[in-house]
């Protein structure tokens, strides 16, 4: 069954009984969704956050000139939700896409509270998940303000070998800042030598 998967992730961070098991499936769903549904679309109020048990989404915003501006790419095991937005339950100033047929386990913000107070050690589980994402995002600010467009290409490629394969050239580009043929050149360069 999928949601063992889901399980086995969990048990990376805490402990849960079959007892906390069944009071944490309570609270969650599943869902499926086509190559380029969202998960999210940027003005919607953010109540969720979905857990990849296949597939992959990217995360972007879109400016006032209509370019999208992509920042977070999310796999399997992996979650994908606007962090801001849903934490402070606002409106997203984000668009989740996927970029193949994805399936997710959804919890809702609501849902989340309630297994604080049930389950006490799930606010542990996720206090560790949004510093991770805290510590990411701080880490990516940093490189983009004094890396070189190679050198944070070299990095993403590293980080994230599995990316290189399933997500479109252009894309890549956009989370990295640059332009599709600037990539391009830079691959160029890096296969050459």
């Amino acid at each position: 069954m999928k949601e063992e998967v889901f399980f086995d992730y969990l048990s990376g961070f805490v402990t849960l009984s079959n007892d906390e098991k069944e009071i944490f499936r309570s609270k969650i769903t599943s869902r499926r969704y086509l190559k380029g549904q969202y998960l999210l679309q940027q003005g919607d109020h953010c109540n969720h956050m979905d857990f990849l048990l296949s597939g992959s989404t990217r995360t972007f915003h879109v400016d006032e000139e209509g370019k999208e501006h992509v920042f977070r790419f999310a796999i399997e095991n992996w979650w994908a939700t606007d962090v801001p937005a849903f934490l402070e339950q606002k409106v997203s100033a984000t668009n989740i896409q996927c970029l193949e047929n994805t399936e997710v386990i959804r919890l809702d913000f609501y849902r989340l509270e309630e297994l604080y107070l049930e389950i006490p050690k799930t606010e542990r589980l996720f206090r560790i998940l949004f510093q991770k994402v805290a510590v990411s995002l701080e880490k990516r600010i940093i490189d983009n303000l004094s890396l070189s467009a190679k050198e944070r290409f070299l990095i993403f490629r590293e980080e994230y070998p599995q990316f290189e394969q399933r997500i479109p050239q252009y894309m890549i580009a956009s989370y990295l800042g640059i332009t599709k043929q600037y990539l391009s050149e830079i691959r160029s360069q890096l296969a050459r030598s």
